[in-house]
């Protein structure tokens, strides 16, 4: 039974993909499940499994072809089995004198030359069989056009360029490099965006993680990091500040009554923002496994369209590259993102003493046409006292 390859459906947002590579040729045997072909959307590099065990019989779309949502990639043979190899014929016994190869004339043998044609492919017309000039010209004739070799794949066009010893290289953007700068400078052209700063005394909240990540470890499988705890206060004070959890549809304002917050990854292809879903509803537990449950899929390139899809808010963490201030750009139609940076050593005023502490600049870039300064400063001085104070956090005060 024959059944068609097809193209995953895309979300509304990406209206087509690129096949990137076949992992599979025509004829070869496939297990349901094994990933037959990976096409590469505007976001994520989606796999697409054969449905059943059976033979790959076609290839419609080669890579590099752009395709659309449920477009036929190629077509395979349900229940069949690749066919097994030829053995090697055996040598045949040697041929009696009679059977030797007839004459060939030496215009006859020059054409055939040419032609890649042997004396078995002609018959000979000629006195005892002797090929002739005019027997190999009809062997021609009669000989099966070659199919025309399949296209390959157009491959990226790279351009090196050299001046004695300095070289230039110029390679083609990837489908997602080019989303990602096609998204950043709509961002920029599109929305009235504003960063303001402030800075976190994270000794409070080191000194709680160093006294029971061992203990939280234990119990919920989970490592202990900061970005959930961000993440929990980031839930709480989109919750008492809305129009940061909003977004602008047309001439609407669109307020969202749940928290999807998303935690912008760097991968092998790219960056990408996966996203938590109903962070209002979890606890510190479940945002740590769902953390580095898409770190791993991200390392992988096992993402889908749903972890990337929708989200009210992000938040960015350059401080792992060793950032110390930047001020994040926004990924709309977000209204905001919060910018996380390196924590470093300083001496600050405490109790009018200057004291050494572990310091963080946080910035909140956010969109001037819906979120006004007031509430983006205090939207931020917000998160700031819930990390300094981490038991409110558990309080909800």
């Amino acid at each position: 039974m024959s059944s068609e390859i097809l193209t995953p459906v895309l979300p509304e947002s990406v209206a087509d993909a690129t096949v990137v590579t076949w992992s599979k040729k025509v004829g070869d045997s496939v297990k349901q499940d094994e990933v037959l072909v990976e096409i590469e959307t505007d976001k994520v590099v989606l796999e697409v499994p054969a449905p059943a065990d059976g033979v790959l019989t076609e290839i419609v779309e080669q890579a590099g072809a752009t395709v659309t949502s449920s477009q036929l990639l190629g077509r395979m043979t349900v229940g069949a089995v690749a066919a097994a190899p030829k053995a090697e014929a055996a040598p045949a016994a040697p041929a009696p004198a009679a059977s030797a190869e007839p004459q060939t004339a030496p215009a006859a043998r020059k054409l055939m030359a040419e032609n890649n044609l042997s004396a078995a492919d002609v018959d000979g017309s000629g006195k005892q069989g002797r090929i002739l000039k005019e027997d190999v010209q009809a062997a021609v004739a009669a000989k099966p056009a070659a199919p025309a070799p399949v296209a390959a794949a157009p491959a990226p066009t790279v351009t090196v360029t050299a001046s004695g010893s300095r070289m230039e290289q110029r390679v083609p953007m990837t489908r997602l490099r080019a989303r990602i700068a096609e998204r950043l400078m709509y961002a920029k052209q599109s929305t009235a965006m504003l960063t303001t700063f402030n800075e976190i005394d994270m000794k409070p909240l080191m000194d709680m993680r160093n006294e029971y990540k061992d203990a939280f470890e234990k119990k919920h499988k989970a490592k202990l990091g900061f970005m959930s705890l961000f993440v929990k206060a980031a839930a709480v004070a989109l919750q008492r500040f809305p129009e940061i959890n909003a977004s602008i549809d047309g001439n609407d304002v669109v307020y969202h009554g749940f928290c999807d917050i998303g935690i912008a990854v760097s991968s092998d292809r790219g960056l990408v923002v996966p996203i938590l879903r109903n962070t209002e509803n979890m606890g510190l537990a479940d945002i740590e496994s769902g953390i580095a449950g898409y770190a791993a899929k991200a390392r992988e390139g096992k993402l889908d369209m749903n972890d990337l899809s929708g989200g009210t808010f992000t938040i960015t963490n350059g401080g792992v590259f060793g950032s110390l201030l930047s001020t994040p750009i926004l990924n709309p139609p977000q209204s905001a993102i919060l910018g996380m940076h390196s924590i470093q050593k300083r001496p600050v005023v405490v109790n009018d003493q200057i004291v050494i502490r572990p310091m963080m600049y946080v910035a909140l870039s956010y969109d001037h046409r819906i979120v006004d300064g007031q509430g983006a400063v205090t939207f931020l001085k917000t998160i700031k006292e819930l990390v300094e104070n981490p038991v409110r956090l558990v309080l909800d005060v």
